[in-house]
């Protein structure tokens, strides 16, 4: 392989590298954002339940576990426990994201970094994640999450249907 060619892998996955960064910044922003909004100007907590639509309410949730309410039984250091762990997925997501191949990976890893970073900031700071999107068909409740959890479920969605999907052949150059 050409030096050439090196220098230009590494400037598309540089690119890429660029891309979840932004991703990852854009999601915990609107997550941090979303959650302030919910806290100091609706104030939910006061508040109780909102309805927004027919299948739709602002709920105010906090979650000592992970998703879906999981791993609650921890005690008092369990938000500690989770963060430390979530922390040490985002460092791994890092790793992956410098290697990722496409723009959609490398903007589905950041997306789930960034929900990631945004769950462990409300652990750190009020030792459960603040969960207030409550998507319901009548008697019917989904879990209610946030938009960290949105974007966390959404990334993980994309990379499965990336890879799912069939890649072209990339043709060699003659010569």
């Amino acid at each position: 392989m050409s030096p050439n060619c090196v220098n230009q892998a590494r400037v598309s996955r540089d690119r890429y590298l660029r891309t979840g960064l932004v991703a990852a910044v854009l999601v915990l922003l609107a997550d941090q954002a979303s959650k302030w909004a919910i806290l100091s100007l609706i104030d939910l907590p006061q508040r109780g339940r909102i309805v927004l639509a027919p299948v739709l309410n602002l709920a105010m949730v906090k979650n000592s576990g992970v998703t879906f309410g999981l791993l609650t039984g921890f005690g008092e250091w369990g938000h500690l426990l989770l963060s430390g762990l979530a922390i040490c997925v985002v460092v791994a997501l890092v790793v992956w994201l410098r290697r990722a191949e496409s723009p959609l990976a490398a903007t589905a890893l950041g997306a789930i970094a960034g929900g990631a970073i945004g769950n462990v900031i409300d652990r750190l700071r009020f030792g459960s994640v603040v969960d207030f999107i409550d998507v319901h068909l009548g008697d019917w409740h989904w879990y209610v999450f946030n938009v960290a959890d949105a974007a966390i479920v959404c990334g993980v969605a994309a990379l499965v249907l990336e890879n799912l999907l069939p890649v072209p052949h990339k043709r060699e150059k003659a010569g």
